[in-house]
């Protein structure tokens, strides 16, 4: 027999013994053992147009790997141009398609009615559990099915400078220590008088002191957040009361200035009153725009342009961040990306005030607001063959709870559970949970367009009545496929607006 067949006879005898030991001791084949031999993975592809997401994306495709032996995730940045025609393509012409990919909510019905976008598995028990904010469920909600799964999202809300809201609150402070250790005085004073008169001018003394005592305590931190509390405006008149009565710094070039070009930073003026497509923006029967309502608003609107003297032709809002940054300003309306811009000017030394997050104010004490939101969705392909692994690794996404997406994408998640180290991250969330989202229709797409082309003519002088009953007569044309004519509503007073901007807030 020649060594070589020896050598492989006593390997083969070797490894028989071995497995019968491992056999007889586990009640297992060794052949059996799935760990030592794997399966081959199922591969789940994510595609995804942002590339701020690539870190995030990336380390929980390699955390879902390696809690999953069954999955391998792959994520796969792509172009945003024609992004639904390239998943169309790919799903039904190659192998590497995407088995989730991730989108805005105003793109679901289009992706829904394309085939792309399937029915969540068990979609509204597993939103109506308290994690997700109204917002959230509501965008993913098409014709009464969940069509997505809320990843993250943009809002506006109203942005200020702590820093000069607290000096100013320790200026106020402290002229209200001074006037009251002024009144205490003049009591000293006069109650020395009276007992000198009486003879029991011993016993004064001792109060005199014991009212000194308490007033040089000074100023407190919580004095300071009493008074900034107090001092954040509840509405627009209120931030015109503040403009009256602030005592800017030098620095300070606009109390509020905010981008009246972006529908984006425009649209809490009409947010409440105007209605397209109902909750879920999926319903054109639903369309609401020219009202008595968003006429009076959008006067209010444009009373401001005498107060805050803002050139539409010259303002963007990448220019107000960065004075809003540097200081100039005290309020702005911004999206949640400011505060990383924020972070990002302190880190470089470019900073040294503090900032903070409000609710977004009402119009005045009769008009209130709302925010426009947009939601980005993680949506099941309806061409995927892996949908149950797909509608899991969807919801282990939704499931995050740390503040990674914030740390590695600068994203803001769309369900609550997350611990922002930041405050100011959370009332975000809050302002999310109460906005609109933007509607899913088709028949409206172009609703933003046409609504940033009425406010920048309305800012700049055009009739508010004409300019939305026109923007109304477009969609409505559009939607019912027929030429659409609005009944002119009568202009609200004029005065009764002006009256209601300029009120002294309460």
């Amino acid at each position: 027999m020649k060594l070589r067949v020896r050598i492989f006879s006593i390997i083969l005898v070797v490894c028989t013994v071995v497995g019968a030991v491992v056999y007889a001791r586990s009640g297992q084949s060794l052949f059996e053992n799935h760990a030592l031999f794997p399966k081959n993975k199922t591969t789940i592809r994510i595609w995804y147009t942002d590339d701020a997401l690539t870190s995030y994306m990336q380390s929980k495709a390699v955390s879902y790997n390696e809690i999953n032996s069954s999955v391998r995730v792959e994520p796969v940045l792509v172009s945003g141009l024609e992004y639904l025609e390239a998943i169309n393509k790919a799903s039904v012409e190659e192998d590497n398609y995407p088995d989730l990919f991730i989108i805005t909510n105003d793109s679901l019905e289009k992706a829904y009615l394309a085939g792309l976008a399937m029915e969540t598995l068990n979609g509204q028990e597993y939103l109506k559990n308290g994690s997700f904010p109204t917002a959230a469920i509501d965008s993913v909600t098409y014709k009464g099915k969940v069509i997505g799964y809320p990843l993250y999202f943009e809002t506006s809300s109203l942005v200020y400078n702590k820093t000069y809201l607290e000096n100013m609150a320790v200026e106020n402070v402290q002229a209200q220590l001074d006037a009251a250790e002024g009144e205490a005085a003049q009591e000293a004073i006069d109650s020395e008088d009276s007992a000198a008169a009486a003879g029991s001018s011993g016993e004064s003394e001792v109060a005199s002191d014991a009212a000194s005592e308490n007033l040089s305590n000074g100023i407190t931190q919580d004095m300071i957040d009493s008074e900034v509390e107090e001092a954040l405006p509840l509405s627009i008149s209120d931030i015109l009361q503040f403009a009256q009565n602030y005592n800017a710094p030098d620095t300070v070039e606009a109390v509020f200035k905010w981008d009246v070009t972006d529908i984006f930073y425009n649209y809490f003026f009409v947010g409440n009153y105007m209605n397209v497509g109902g909750r879920a923006g999926d319903d054109v029967s639903q369309i609401d725009i020219y009202n008595t309502e968003t006429i009076s608003c959008m006067k209010i609107y444009q009373q401001l342009n005498q107060f805050f003297a803002i050139d539409a032709d010259e303002i963007d809002y990448d220019s107000v961040t960065q004075d809003f940054i540097d200081g100039k300003i005290v309020f702005t309306v911004a999206t949640t990306d400011i505060l990383k811009k924020i972070d990002d000017a302190k880190a470089a030394g470019e900073c040294d005030f503090e900032f903070g997050v409000a609710d977004m104010p009402g119009l005045t004490s009769d008009f209130g607001t709302r925010t426009m939101s947009v939601t980005n969705c993680i949506v099941v392909n309806g061409y995927s063959e892996h949908t149950n692994q797909a509608n899991a690794y969807a919801r282990f996404l939704c499931n995050d709870n740390s503040d990674d997406m914030y740390k590695l994408s600068g994203k803001l998640a769309a369900h609550y559970g997350v611990s922002y180290s930041d405050p100011n991250l959370t009332t975000f969330v809050d302002v999310y949970n109460d906005s609109v989202p933007m509607p899913k229709t088709i028949e409206t797409s172009n609703l933003w367009m046409e609504l940033e082309i009425a406010f920048t003519k309305i800012w700049n002088g055009e009739d508010c009545n004409d300019t939305l009953r026109q923007v109304s007569e477009n969609i409505m044309t559009q939607v019912t496929g027929d030429v659409y004519t609005e009944e002119v509503l009568p202009d609200p007073n004029d005065d009764a607006i002006t009256a209601g901007l300029t009120e002294e807030s309460d």
